[in-house]
């Protein structure tokens, strides 16, 4: 087996493409589905179950973390009416991070990294920014050799859902990030 690496998961659809990418590169993700921006409580659970079907493609261990809407929430706060790609999306970007380097740390992984880089919708250089100072964070670019039209791909042949906001309320408000 590879070097471990907690893969922070977004849903399930940019899960594929980043996780064929890791085991091509000697890798070995345990995949980490820490998403409490995601609303609602459904959506966060239906991607979930898409992540699973994912997971088991790969045969890949998958924990699920608390979903803590609240906690997500008060991190945003005053930023609820930004444009989607603002401020918000920084501060969910590095809550996100902040909850998988906790994981990885409890679960002594020496290594994270997340799949919101193969998103199109969004900027590779922002969250690497986010988690620049954050140890252990692998700031690997899941959109280069084509991972986002890859993810396309693998994803209709998982039949996998594919969502069409990026997960907060104030995206599905907005229609605006199209995301997977």
């Amino acid at each position: 087996m590879g070097k471990k690496l907690l893969l922070h998961v977004c849903c399930g659809p940019c899960s594929t493409s980043s996780i064929e990418r890791l085991l091509l590169d000697g890798y070995e993700p345990v995949l980490f589905f820490s998403d409490s921006n995601i609303f609602p409580y459904e959506e966060f659970m239906k991607r979930y179950e898409n992540l699973l079907i994912v997971a088991e493609h790969y045969g890949l261990e998958t924990i699920l973390d608390e979903w803590d809407h609240g906690r997500w929430l008060e991190r945003v706060k005053g930023h609820e009416d930004d444009k989607e790609h603002g401020e918000r999306c920084s501060l969910c970007f590095r809550f996100n991070l902040e909850r998988a380097q906790e994981k990885a740390r409890e679960l002594g992984i020496e290594n994270f990294a997340t799949t919101l880089t193969v998103s199109r919708f969004k900027s590779s250089a922002r969250i690497f920014h986010e988690g620049e100072d954050l140890p252990g964070f692998c700031p690997i670019d899941f959109k280069k050799k084509d991972g986002f039209n890859r993810s396309i791909v693998l994803s209709k042949e998982l039949g996998l859902y594919r969502q069409d906001y990026c997960g907060c309320e104030f995206s599905l408000r907005d229609r605006r990030c199209g995301d997977s």
